[in-house]
């Protein structure tokens, strides 16, 4: 069979599957694309180029995991974000566009603060490394600690750090939020966070290949979504030096209840993502609090 064959083969496939039909063509191509190490240029210049049976077999191997709805990014073993390429496993979270606006808004507000000593930063639930890697990439005046509860995601996320030479700034610390670090109080300038928001109620809602395949406790946060704001916004109360930034991504509708739990806080602000949901918040620690 040629490429063109079996990459219009596999469309077809993913068009019959109601969950897939909408991306059955980007993902035929992508599964090829990783399957037999091609460009896309490759692919396009030369659609009728023979393939093998080894690499058929290989190809429909990939089409028949996705027809299961195994994300795309764990086929591949990898996701872009900032700009930047990371391995990512079912033991972590996908990143998301949406997590860009946060390193985003950190980035704005943290570029700006000149001092001679190091930014002192951390990434609460660092799942693939993301954010830590992300900042360290663009703060260079940076020091982060990356901190999750699972084994598996921290030497995911070092080694991402590793291949993308901020490994030197970066400490990964398995922690659940921040109790290990109870005893460093007024310690950090930053500590920023995409935490489990989605409300247990809503699982039932979620597309098969989010609730099925990416990891429950990086998703789900008690019946109103806020069981992890509630424990670690008074953690960061006492971890950050005074004025200093508490960054997190929210769930749709969790501004005003953000908003209550930050009651005290100074400077609390929203950031809509592009579809002008409220998706960050920001505050900053009252310079008076102990």
């Amino acid at each position: 069979m040629t490429l063109r064959q079996v990459l219009n083969a596999a469309a077809a496939q993913f068009a019959e599957h109601e969950d897939l039909r909408a991306t059955s063509n980007r993902d035929a191509e992508l599964l090829l694309l990783h399957a037999l190490q091609l460009s896309r240029v490759t692919l396009f210049a030369h659609p009728d180029r023979e393939i093998t049976l080894e690499q058929q077999a290989l190809y429909q191997s990939l089409v028949h995991r996705r027809l299961q709805l195994v994300p795309i990014q764990y086929i591949t073993g990898q996701q872009e974000f900032y700009g930047l390429l990371l391995r990512v496993t079912p033991a972590v979270l996908i990143p998301r566009p949406e997590t860009e606006h946060l390193v985003e808004a950190v980035l704005h507000l943290l570029s700006s603060e000149s001092s001679s000593e190091l930014l002192s930063i951390v990434d609460v639930g660092t799942g693939s490394g993301a954010i830590a890697i992300a900042l360290a990439v663009h703060l260079p005046h940076s020091e982060i600690t990356a901190i999750d509860l699972s084994p598996e995601a921290l030497a995911l996320a070092s080694a991402n750090a590793h291949e993308h030479h901020v490994s030197g700034r970066i400490h990964f610390l398995h922690s659940d939020l921040l109790r290990a670090l109870s005893g460093q109080e007024q310690t950090f300038d930053a500590i920023v966070s995409n935490p489990p928001y989605i409300p247990e109620s809503d699982r039932s809602t979620l597309h098969p290949q989010v609730r099925d395949h990416e990891p429950s406790t990086a998703l789900f946060a008690g019946e109103g979504g806020l069981a992890i704001y509630r424990r670690l916004i008074p953690q960061a109360l006492k971890a950050l030096k005074p004025n200093g930034l508490l960054a997190l991504e929210i769930g749709h509708g969790q501004q005003d209840d953000l908003a209550v739990l930050l009651t005290g806080w100074h400077g609390v602000a929203f950031v809509d993502d592009l579809q002008h949901i409220p998706r960050v918040v920001l505050a900053r620690r009252p310079t008076g609090e102990t």
